[in-house]
C-alpha cells in the first residue's frame, strides 16, 4: 500500500491533549466567506439535495461544465455524485457517514468535510428526526441543506450550516468544494483546481461515529482518494480532535478556511510551487523558495550548506559568521568579511589603508568598526553580499552566490518550462514567442538567430551574438573567479593582498581562453552579462543555450522529484 499524505504548510493543530484545555463550548470557528451569486433561493444554486441522513445526488452529468470530462487520478470522468456526508465522488454514491481511513476502493472521491452530516429539515420538540425528503427532489431549504451549481468551467457544490447526526442543529458546518477548469496542455481531458472554502466550523463527530455534542468519536476526514485502494491525500488533523479548527483557521496558501489544489494529468499536485518563503534556518540557508515534496510544499534553501569562508556570510549556518582560519597559511586575517594582510610594519597595497590594531582595510573602511550580518565594508560602506557581483549569464546572486535557479526545480513537461527558478507556461498555439524568437518543441522561446548553434562549454548563443563566453562580464563574489561559465572558489588567491589573483591574470574571459571561437572578441562589455531569447513584459517563454549541445535547455528532463508543480504566468 503506498500512502501520498501531503506536506501542507499547515501542521495538524491540535492534539487530544491540547483539546483537554478546551471546552467544546468555546469551539466555533469562523473562515473565508463562501462564493454566492449562483441563483436559487440562498444563492447557491438552484439544485440541492432532499432533506436526508445520508443519501445522495442523482447522477450529475458533468459536461456542460466540463465537456471532456476530468481526469482524476487514472480515470477519466463524465458523471458525479454530490453526497450527504461531505463529499463527492465519481462512480457512483456514497452512504458511509463515518469516514473510514484513506485509502477506500471503488469510490474515486473528493472530501472536503468528510463526516455524518444529517440535513433533515424538521427537528421536532421530542428530538426525533422529521420526515427525510423525496429522492430526487429539492425542496429548497433555507437553512442545513447541500446545493450545487454548474457553469461552463466551474461547479461549486455548497454545505450551508450543516449539522450532524442525529438531528442536531446546536452546531452547524458551513463550507464549499469549488472545481474550475483548466485546458490540459495536450487536450483530451480537463485538468482542473480544486477548492475547499470552509466558512463556519463547529463540530467534528456524529452520534453515530462515536461521538457526542459533535465532538469525539472518529472525527472528519479531508483530501482526496483515487478508489484504487493506493493512492490517496490525507490532509494533516484528519480523523484527529482539532480538525474543525485546523479548516476554519488554517490553509496551504495563507488565507484561512482555503485550501486549493491542483489535478494535472489526474494527479493532485501542490500549490504556489517557486514562492519565497523563510526557511527558519540560520545564515544562507534562511532564505528559501518553495519546492515540490511528495504531495506538498516545503521551503527548502536556495543556497545551501557550504564550508565557512571569509565573506560577512553564515555559510555553514550554524549561526556564527566567518570563524575559524579562513585566510590560508599566511599573515591574513578575516576582517569584517575581508581577508586582510596584518601591517605591523606598515604598508599595504594601494587602496588600503592600515589601522590602529594593524589590519589593511579598504580606504574609509577604518573607522567602520561593524558591519550587519551578510554586510562588508567596500570603500567606506557597508554592501551586501551581492553588490557589485554580476553573475555569469543565465545565474543569479543570492546570498552571494551565483546559481542557476532553475537547476534541480521540475516542472510539468508538458505544459512549462523553467525561468529564472519559476515554471512559467510553455510557448505555442496559445502563447506566442517575442519578434526574433522561435518556439522550440519543448516550449520554451529561442532567439532565431541562435537555432543550430552549437556552443562549447562555458559559452552560451546570445542573439546576433553568437556563442559568446559566459563569464565575459562577470564579476563574482569575492574569493571567487567565473571558469566555465560558473563563480567558483579561487584555488590560486593571493595570501598577501586579501584579493582575488587569478594565474591567468583575470576573469574577464580572454580572447585567448580555450574554447572561445576565433574573431568572438570576449572583451565587449556592451551585453553587461545578460542574455537575449527571454520574454518581457508580455509574459511569455525564457530560455537560454548553454553547453555544448546544439538543442536548447532540456526543460522537460527536470522531473527530478515524484511530483512537479506550474505556476501560469500571468498575460
Amino acid at each position: 500500500m503506498r500512502r501520498l499524505s501531503i506536506l501542507c504548510a499547515a501542521a495538524a493543530l491540535a492534539s487530544t491533549t491540547a483539546l483537554s484545555s478546551t471546552t467544546h463550548a468555546q469551539m466555533r470557528y469562523t473562515g473565508a466567506p463562501l462564493f454566492s451569486g449562483l441563483g436559487g433561493p440562498e444563492d447557491f444554486g438552484t439544485d440541492c439535495l432532499h432533506p436526508n441522513d445520508d443519501g445522495s445526488s442523482r447522477e450529475i452529468d458533468l459536461r456542460s461544465a466540463f465537456p471532456s470530462g476530468l481526469q482524476f487520478f487514472d480515470d477519466v470522468h463524465t458523471s458525479v455524485y454530490v453526497n450527504t456526508n461531505g463529499n463527492i465522488t465519481f462512480s457512483g454514491p456514497l452512504s458511509t457517514f463515518t469516514p473510514n481511513p484513506f485509502p477506500v476502493a471503488n469510490r474515486p472521491m473528493i472530501a472536503p468535510y468528510w463526516a455524518d452530516v444529517d440535513i433533515r429539515a424538521d427537528i421536532r420538540p421530542s428530538g426525533t428526526c422529521g420526515p427525510t425528503g423525496t429522492p430526487g427532489t429539492c425542496e429548497n431549504p433555507e437553512d442545513n441543506g447541500v446545493w450545487w451549481f454548474l457553469e461552463p468551467g466551474r461547479m461549486v457544490v455548497t454545505w450551508d450550516n450543516t449539522g450532524y447526526f442525529a438531528c442536531h442543529e446546536d452546531r452547524v458546518m458551513t463550507f464549499q468544494l469549488i472545481l474550475t477548469a483548466v485546458p490540459s496542455c495536450g487536450g483530451g481531458a480537463t485538468d482542473f483546481d480544486v477548492e475547499f472554502r470552509f466558512n463556519r466550523c463547529e463540530w467534528e463527530t456524529g452520534d453515530a461515529s462515536s461521538g457526542s455534542g459533535g465532538f469525539g468519536g472518529t472525527e472528519a476526514q479531508s483530501g482526496f482518494d483515487a478508489g484504487n485502494s493506493r493512492d490517496f491525500i490525507m490532509l494533516p488533523g484528519s480523523r484527529e480532535p482539532g480538525i474543525a479548527q485546523q479548516m476554519c483557521e488554517m490553509s496551504n496558501i495563507g488565507e484561512a478556511g482555503v485550501w486549493r489544489f491542483q489535478i494535472r494529468s489526474g494527479t493532485v499536485l501542490c500549490p504556489d510551487a517557486g514562492e519565497s518563503c523563510s526557511t527558519g534556518m540560520m545564515g544562507v540557508c534562511g532564505e528559501g523558495i518553495t519546492q515540490c515534496v511528495g504531495m506538498g510544499t516545503e521551503c527548502q534553501p536556495i543556497v545551501g550548506m557550504t564550508d565557512e569562508t571569509c565573506d560577512s556570510l553564515d555559510n555553514d549556518c550554524d549561526g556564527s559568521v566567518d570563524e575559524g582560519s579562513l585566510c590560508g597559511g599566511g599573515t591574513a586575517v578575516c576582517d569584517r568579511g575581508v581577508c586582510v594582510d596584518v601591517c605591523f610594519e606598515g604598508g599595504c597595497p594601494p587602496s588600503q589603508v592600515c589601522t590602529e590594531d594593524g589590519r589593511c582595510v579598504d580606504i574609509g573602511c577604518e573607522d567602520v568598526e561593524e558591519c550587519p550580518p551578510g554586510q562588508r565594508c567596500v570603500a567606506g560602506e557597508c554592501a551586501d553580499a551581492c553588490s557589485g557581483v554580476t553573475c555569469p549569464i543565465g545565474q543569479s546572486c543570492r546570498a552571494g552566490r551565483c546559481l542557476d535557479l532553475c537547476e534541480g526545480v521540475a516542472c510539468d513537461p508538458e505544459c512549462s518550462v523553467c525561468s529564472e527558478g519559476e515554471c512559467v507556461a510553455q510557448c505555442g498555439p496559445d502563447l506566442d514567442c517575442g519578434p526574433g524568437e522561435t518556439c522550440m518543441p519543448d516550449g520554451a522561446c529561442l532567439p532565431t538567430s541562435c537555432l543550430g548553434v552549437t556552443c562549447d562549454a562555458g559559452f552560451v548563443c546570445v542573439d546576433g551574438r553568437g556563442c559568446v563566453d559566459a563569464c565575459e562580464s562577470a564579476q563574482c563574489p569575492n574569493g571567487e573567479v567565473c571558469e566555465l561559465g560558473s563563480c567558483e572558489s579561487d584555488m590560486f588567491s593571493s595570501e598577501t593582498d586579501g584579493g582575488v589573483e587569478t594565474m591567468d591574470g583575470g576573469t574577464d574571459g580572454d580572447a585567448g581562453d580555450p574554447g572561445r571561437p576565433p574573431g568572438d572578441g570576449g572583451t565587449d562589455d556592451t551585453d553587461s552579462g545578460t542574455t537575449t531569447g527571454r520574454r518581457m513584459s508580455d509574459g511569455g517563454c525564457s530560455c537560454r543555450t548553454v553547453g555544448a549541445s546544439n538543442e536548447p535547455a532540456p526543460w522537460g528532463l527536470l522531473g527530478l522529484f515524484a511530483l512537479v508543480a506550474m505556476r501560469r504566468r500571468k498575460r
